[in-house]
């Protein structure tokens, strides 16, 4: 059977009538037997060598579809800089650090086509861009944009927290330069309290975040189980190796610190390597279906 790729406008129509067909199965998967004990999948214990190996395992499948996941991946340094022009705005210049290093609460989001080509590399396939858009046909893509969408409203909520936050500790006036706010930020007590109690409360988000999401998407696109399984076995990964998880969690924030340097760049192939790694931690971490 020949397949077409078909105009924009139509792809986009087929698209969007794909994600509400599915999302409109996810109310009723929430309460459905699959989120019962019986259904739940085993996890295992892990270890900060299974870690190395999901890296280099992830390295491999970057080196294998590197034009692939590039080309893919351009995409992020250019949200990243939206995200820093529109904080550079007077007014919004106190949400110039909150926008960037939350955007890495949405690094599973942006990990599921590297998700589908890492799966279907496994599978001894030759995956390529495309595929990446194959999890528009997967029957837990109303479970994936659900749950994409529960962590961009955690994201929503870590920028209204930082402005909050900002507000109570240096006052509601925007700040007169970008050079002013520095100054306060990096030479005043008040500043330095509020670098202090934002990395404390930042960190609570991207906790929150590495536990509902460090394997519920790989296991959403790789089984038809329902955000309440894919959260609770994610949750369940994080219970039973909080060391190694957190080890992740580090390597993960690092690897973006680094790929943020210089202008985003760095994270066409930091996300990449990431993103393809995520599959194999899954892999190694939630028993086989």
């Amino acid at each position: 059977m020949t397949q077409t790729i078909g105009n924009p406008l139509s792809w986009g129509v087929d698209a969007a009538r794909a994600a509400g067909h599915h999302l409109g199965a996810v109310t009723d998967r929430m309460t459905s037997e699959d989120a019962s004990v019986d259904h739940m999948p085993e996890v295992r214990r892990i270890g900060v060598a299974d870690l190395r190996e999901a890296l280099r395992l992830g390295l491999d499948d970057f080196a294998a579809c590197r034009s692939d996941v590039v080309f893919l991946c351009l995409l992020y340094p250019v949200i990243g800089l939206a995200l820093a022009w529109l904080a550079l705005d007077r007014d919004l210049l106190p949400l110039l650090f909150p926008a960037i290093s939350g955007f890495a609460l949405l690094g599973p989001v942006a990990g599921v086509g590297l998700y589908e080509m890492s799966r279907r590399r496994e599978q001894g396939l030759d995956p390529s861009w495309a595929d990446a858009f194959a999890v528009l046909a997967s029957p837990s893509f109303g479970a994936i944009l659900a749950l994409g969408l529960l962590l961009f409203t955690i994201f929503l909520a870590w920028l209204i927290t930082a402005a909050g936050l900002h507000n109570v500790i240096l006052g509601p006036e925007p700040p007169a330069s970008a050079a002013a706010f520095l100054r306060e930020v990096l030479t005043t007590g008040p500043g330095w309290a509020l670098i202090v109690v934002g990395c404390a409360v930042g960190f609570f988000f991207a906790a929150l975040v590495l536990m509902i999401s460090v394997v519920s998407f790989p296991l959403l696109l790789d089984r038809d189980v329902g955000i309440p399984v894919a959260i609770a076995t994610s949750m369940r990964v994080a219970a039973a190796n909080p060391g190694p998880i957190a080890v992740w969690g580090l390597i993960v924030a690092a690897g973006l610190a680094l790929g943020s340097l210089p202008l985003f760049l760095g994270l066409i192939v930091v996300l990449p390597i990431l993103g393809h790694a995520t599959w194999h931690l899954y892999r190694v971490a939630v028993v086989p279906g």
